[in-house]
């Protein structure tokens, strides 16, 4: 199969099968007769974490963006999910969003978000994509690396390690490496004789730590709470209810100021954020689970649309394309939007080459998410990087928007939607509401570091699923 050929024949191979290669694979099989889903882990049938994802512990945000392709992917998603226990929730309206200490002002912004586990979400993802004609996921199957033609340079498939078995090849007209943080994109790139992707790393040391408790009626006036990192505490945390009655709580440090994984520890952590919400409200969970603890210190975006030369019938997509600061919750969203990228690249009728048609669409997309946050580790001293003009100048007027949206809805809805990759960063300098970042609203008395007391009622998860639009 040739590339931009929409006939339905050809064989594709995705490498890895997390979010990002099964989004992938659903694409995948619009333009292709066969798709084989290649991972090494042993998937669980019912869900769960597993070995080659470590962070499926931990807390994940899906931005409403991505929300919006995943429904536009998979038909029927939301309401799978939430039968399931998952929330869907209003962005700005149910979640308390505290950025450099400052409370965001909560009121409804048309921007939903879905609040539900990794695993939970890649389970439902690896049911439907299975479940699609012409469409195999091959466990306990280890990809060692691509294969190509001597001749031609072209990859014409992968080389396979199954279980108690000997290498075999499995031929392919399109190869996806979607292998996540773990990739060895750059080895197999030199093994096919080709230069490895430039690279731009922003090392922020960050250490997160992760803890499910149990969720009740009347624990929250919110659903979620996310707690920014400040210059001041570049300390952090999220609470997020899920399925199963659970909310699932992050904290997260840099620079050696990392949360314990004593329970004792992680609560007085906890104490140390910017502001006391989220310790407040740990203070009345009753925990499930020990903390536990991942490192994710550095971020990666390795630049293959810069390469002059790459092999056909290859291509790289998610995490093993850049792999974000988590506290941001870009990755998951990033895939998504990549996902949609490659559908529109397999959708038309071109004679470039399908990895330079499709590189430079992720690129696009990726700017976006890379200047936020390696903009945002990049106000913290001890994280090495070079601070333009213009990266002093974006962070410092950030502040100034969260400033405003202590007292402003509208200041906080652009945000957030910049946030949610949901609107272009050109949104935050729009005339109205530039205006009113120069000249912020004064805050309401106390509304800054608000806290709601444990003996407050208010709307809680425990409410019928609403659509928050």
């Amino acid at each position: 199969m040739q590339d931009g050929d929409r006939t339905g024949r050809g064989h594709a191979v995705v490498a890895g099968a997390g979010i990002g290669g099964l989004l992938a694979a659903r694409v995948l099989s619009e333009s292709f007769a066969r798709v084989t889903v290649v991972d090494r882990d042993a998937l669980p049938e019912g869900g769960g974490p597993r070995r080659g994802v470590p962070q499926s512990h931990h807390a994940h945000g899906m931005l409403s963006k991505g929300f919006e392709v995943l429904q536009d992917l998979f038909p029927g998603l939301r309401e799978d999910l939430v039968a399931r226990g998952a929330l869907v929730r209003d962005v700005q309206a149910d979640v308390n969003w505290f950025n450099d200490g400052r409370r965001l002002l909560r009121a409804p912004s048309g921007l939903p978000c879905l609040m539900v586990s990794r695993p939970e979400l890649e389970r439902h993802l690896r049911s439907r994509v299975a479940a699609l004609p012409g469409v195999e996921i091959q466990q306990r199957t280890e990809v060692l690396e691509p294969v190509a033609d001597p001749a031609g340079g072209r990859v014409t498939g992968v080389r396979l390690l199954r279980v108690n078995a000997e290498p075999e090849v499995l031929a392919a007209d399109l190869v996806v490496d979607a292998t996540g943080r773990s990739n060895r994109g750059a080895t197999w790139l030199r093994t096919l004789g080709y230069a490895p992707a430039p690279e731009e790393r922003v090392d922020s040391g960050l250490v997160y730590v992760s803890r499910e408790y149990r969720r009740s009626p009347g624990d929250a006036d919110a659903d979620a709470f996310v707690v920014g990192a400040s210059a001041d505490a570049p300390r952090g945390g999220v609470a997020l209810s899920g399925e199963g009655d659970r909310w699932l709580v992050t904290l997260f440090g840099m620079n050696g100021d990392v949360p314990p994984v004593d329970p004792e520890g992680y609560h007085r952590f906890a104490q140390r954020l910017p502001v006391p919400d989220l310790h407040r409200l740990l203070e009345r969970l009753e925990p499930l689970t020990d903390p536990r603890l991942m490192r994710s210190p550095v971020s990666i975006r390795r630049r293959y649309e810069r390469l002059e030369r790459f092999p056909e019938g290859y291509l790289v997509l998610a995490d093993a394309l850049c792999q974000f600061n988590p506290t941001y919750g870009q990755g998951m969203t990033v895939a998504a939007c990549e996902a949609a990228a490659l559908r529109e690249c397999l959708a038309e009728a071109s004679g470039e080459p399908l990895a330079r048609r499709f590189f430079r669409r992720p690129a696009v997309i990726t700017d976006v998410a890379w200047d936020m946050s390696v903009g945002g580790d990049l106000r913290f001293p001890f994280v090495d990087g070079r601070r333009s003009p213009r990266v002093r100048l974006l962070n410092r007027y950030v502040a100034r928007i969260h400033r405003a949206a202590e007292a402003d809805a509208g200041v906080g809805r652009a945000f957030l939607a910049v946030a949610n990759l949901a609107e272009p960063p050109q949104r935050l300098l729009a005339p109205a509401v530039l205006a009113r970042v120069v000249r912020p609203a004064r805050p309401a008395p106390a509304a800054r570091l608000r806290s709601v007391p444990a003996a407050e009622p208010g709307p809680t998860a425990e409410r019928p699923e609403r659509a928050a639009s």
